[in-house]
């Protein structure tokens, strides 16, 4: 007969066990849409031809999707919050499979732009809820921090595998099964998290503040397109400024507001004390400073790798493997250095969370220095061992960043939360690619030699090192097609040099602003425990 203490011990092993199998389940939603953002690019040129694509149509699948994901960041958290995270996860991923499947078979560029809109709402929820439940799912720093690092590595695990899929499935299948691929993915993960994952919410009976999802999502929006619109033509561009303009208006309004509700004693959308915790405060901001650097340098690799190197999408989807397998290596050595010694009364972290954090910064930019020292003649093991070097520095700083700001996040509050946080990281990144790009883009421009060329076929080469090298091929000009890789890896050593100094400053933040410890002092009640009461399902 089994005592009630062995009893209990096996009963909190099998609710152990249970957390991490729905982590798994998280996993899977989470990698079918990181493979979705990457996967869309290889397959561009195909699209053009099949679906007799513009330029800008071509411009819009990819707007689309990213103006929606950023605009319901916000109110994803909050429902999630009111109406059961597990539950609005599974609508979710059925969205977003049955929309990649639309997408497979559109007919049109409209169709396509409008069904990748769709798939971008999905999208939003899957990435808000997975990060929420993380803040519930897991009471204790140790196994959060060890979650996140799960799942942000299946998140970065998709980027090189989107390439790599794409381009295997177009060399042998038409365009639409880059999108069909999703709906496996999404069937696994609906089936594994309806089986695994528990039901939870937050305040289910507060008033929804609906002012604030308009305003919020108004300028989400409005700062996404302004940026993207400066990437493309220039931060003189008038619809670049006036998406600016019109974006930081409504999030100034939007503030205004919440501060309003919360004085009035409702519920605002977004907590803004938060941000009187430097735990969710720095989290945040180094969280978001790490997108900002890692988004330019996945914008421009693979330029590098198709362009100068000559690889296929394929093999550029391999030369980016060695970041992930630095991220695993640094996020598991970085949880040890954390770790917590198990033992009562002695329950201090062996390496401080913002030493933790500044090691990983300072093995980014080690690597993104490196990178820096990159030339023509350079090959794949250059880039293999510079990259592993930056892979190792997000596997210590991105977990870690992500844990002090999603554990300074009360249970209930955590859908809200968790899409702030997603807000300002895809703010970053997207800020990122279209500054690093511009950087980029100008050292070319001035860089690479035109002056024999006619205007016309001149501003041609200037406008990208892809068209630059279809017109050195087409040309059969040696001396343009190594100019034009000239021009690229001088501005691809620039936006890598900035992307570390970057890097640099974060690690003096880290050290000089981060908590030394993330770990809460506030009492939680691990997720299991708590679907006994009136708050869970």
């Amino acid at each position: 007969m089994q005592t009630s203490k062995q009893m209990g011990t096996t009963g909190s092993a099998r609710q152990a066990a249970k957390r991490w199998w729905a982590l798994v389940a998280l996993s899977v939603a989470v990698l079918a849409v990181g493979i979705d953002l990457t996967v869309l690019n290889v397959a561009l040129p195909t699209l053009a031809k099949s679906l007799h694509a513009s330029t800008s149509q071509l411009q819009w699948f990819v707007d689309s999707y990213s103006l929606v994901l950023a605009g319901l960041l916000l109110p994803a958290g909050l429902l999630a919050d009111r109406f059961g995270r597990k539950r609005l996860l599974l609508v979710s991923l059925a969205v977003f499979g049955a929309s990649s499947a639309g997408c497979a078979y559109a007919g049109s560029p409209t169709a396509l732009i409008a069904i990748r809109a769709v798939l971008g709402g999905g999208a939003a929820i899957i990435v808000t809820v997975s990060l929420s439940v993380l803040a519930v799912l897991f009471p204790t720093d140790e196994e959060r921090q060890k979650a996140t690092a799960v799942i942000m590595g299946c998140t970065m695990l998709g980027y090189p595998l989107g390439p790599l899929l794409g381009g295997w499935l177009l060399n042998h299948f038409w365009w639409g099964s880059v999108f069909i691929i999703n709906v496996p993915v999404v069937a696994v993960a609906l089936v594994a998290i309806a089986m695994l994952m528990p039901e939870s919410r937050g305040a289910s009976a507060s008033r929804l503040d609906g002012l604030g999802v308009l305003l919020s999502s108004l300028g989400l929006v409005g700062v996404t397109y302004g940026v993207i619109q400066a990437g493309e033509e220039g931060w003189s561009s008038t619809r670049a400024m006036a998406g600016l303009v019109i974006g930081a208006a409504a999030l100034f309004a939007f503030v205004v507001w919440e501060r309003r509700v919360t004085a009035s004693h409702r519920v605002p959308l977004v907590d803004l004390g938060l941000f009187r915790s430097a735990r969710f405060s720095w989290g945040t901001v180094l969280a978001t400073m790490v997108s900002f650097a890692m988004f330019g340098l996945l914008f421009a690799m693979p330029q590098y790798f198709q362009a100068v190197m000559g690889q296929d999408p394929l093999g550029s989807g391999i030369r980016l493997l060695p970041l992930i397998g630095g991220l695993v290596v640094g996020a598991a050595l970085a949880t040890r250095l954390q770790g917590v010694r198990s033992s009562p009364g002695a329950a201090a972290p062996r390496l401080a969370a913002n030493l933790v954090v500044a090691i990983g910064f300072a093995f980014m930019a080690a690597g993104l220095f490196l990178g820096a020292t990159t030339k023509v003649a350079s090959g794949t093991g250059w880039a293999v061992l510079w990259f592993a070097v930056c892979g190792a520095g997000l596997g210590f700083a991105l977990p870690a960043t992500m844990n002090a700001a999603i554990g300074a996040l009360a249970p209930e509050r955590a859908g809200t939360g968790s899409g702030l946080i997603m807000a300002c990281r895809q703010v970053g990144a997207t800020i990122g690619v279209a500054l690093l790009g511009n950087i980029m883009n100008s050292e070319y421009r001035d860089r690479v030699d035109v002056a024999h060329l006619p205007a016309p076929i001149a501003e041609a080469v200037r406008n990208g090192v892809a068209t630059g090298m279809q017109v050195a091929r087409r040309l059969g000009d040696g001396t343009l097609a190594r100019s034009v890789r000239s021009a690229f890896v001088t501005s691809l050593d620039v936006m890598l040099c900035v992307c570390g100094a970057i890097a640099v400053g974060a690690m003096l933040l880290a050290l000089f602003f981060l908590p030394h410890t993330t770990r809460s002092h506030r009492r939680r009640t691990p997720l299991w425990r708590a679907q006994e009461g009136d708050a869970h399902d």
